[in-house]
């Protein structure tokens, strides 16, 4: 019995390619909101309509998709099942390292990682203070006005930091909502010789964050403490930035042990 190797070889790679862009699809339906319409998935992943239509009907049939009555695509209900269980293992291993921080600091501290133009945040451990902020597991926020996004902007290449902002939602939650490209990446560049990002009321009003990236792999995403603005002075930011590099960096070692 003969095996074409050539032959098998390009069927493995045809099948890795259309998982890729499957997980793209889906990307791409979170980062729109959810729902999204094959025409806008075609122009934003560059790929072809009948591609795209292909991939959509394989994730409505396995549950990862359905289509609405308007005849655009929204997330499946078995993708629910998936988050559920990413957010626990998260938890899991992201929340021992955070609840020493959070102990050390008294703040709230949390791990958020990039997803699109936005920072999604999937673990966390609460301060000791009675008024504490509170950053719920799953909860999505932009990059242009968290610590986190600042953070993570920080440690790509100028120009993918640009690519990637140019795309951005930047919407106002606050008079100190940074609004424009120009003034972003000038933060970001600031964030990146400082070795930290800040988040002064620009998310909400009253509310302050220090966050740094993952070394590695921008993809892990960053560690923030957050409270309240009245005790995130400049001395205190500076404190706690050392604990923030020494947890980002215990982070980036567990999530390099976990990799195949």
């Amino acid at each position: 019995m003969t095996t074409d190797l050539p032959a098998a070889v390009d069927r493995s790679r045809r099948s890795i390619q259309s998982i890729g862009r499957a997980f793209a699809v889906l990307e791409a339906m979170a980062a729109a909101g959810g729902i999204d319409s094959i025409s806008s998935l075609s122009e934003r992943l560059s790929l072809p309509l009948p591609t795209i239509h292909r991939l959509l009907r394989t994730l409505v049939e396995l549950g990862y998709a359905r289509q609405e009555p308007s005849r655009m695509y929204a997330l499946g209900p078995r993708l629910v099942n998936l988050g559920e269980a990413s957010n626990r293992l998260t938890q899991a291993w992201a929340g021992p390292p955070l609840r020493a921080l959070a102990d050390e600091v008294g703040e709230t501290a949390s791990f958020a990682v990039l997803d699109g133009v936005a920072v999604v945040f999937g673990a966390q451990a609460s301060g000791r203070h009675s008024m504490q902020m509170v950053n719920e597991v799953g909860r999505r926020l932009g990059i242009h006005c968290t610590a986190a996004g600042k953070a993570i902007l920080a440690g790509m290449p100028p120009e993918q930091a640009a690519r990637l902002v140019a795309t951005a939602d930047m919407r106002a939650y606050t008079d100190r909502t940074i609004t424009s490209v120009d003034a972003l990446m000038h933060e970001v560049e600031a964030s990146r010789e400082r070795g930290y990002a800040l988040e002064m009321g620009e998310q909400e009003v009253g509310v302050s964050a220090v966050a740094v990236a993952l070394p590695g792999d921008i993809r892990r995403g960053a560690v923030i403490i957050s409270g309240p603005s009245a005790r995130m002075g400049d001395d205190t930011v500076r404190r706690f930035v050392p604990l923030l590099l020494n947890t980002a960096k215990e982070l980036a070692v567990e999530l390099a042990l976990a990799a195949p």
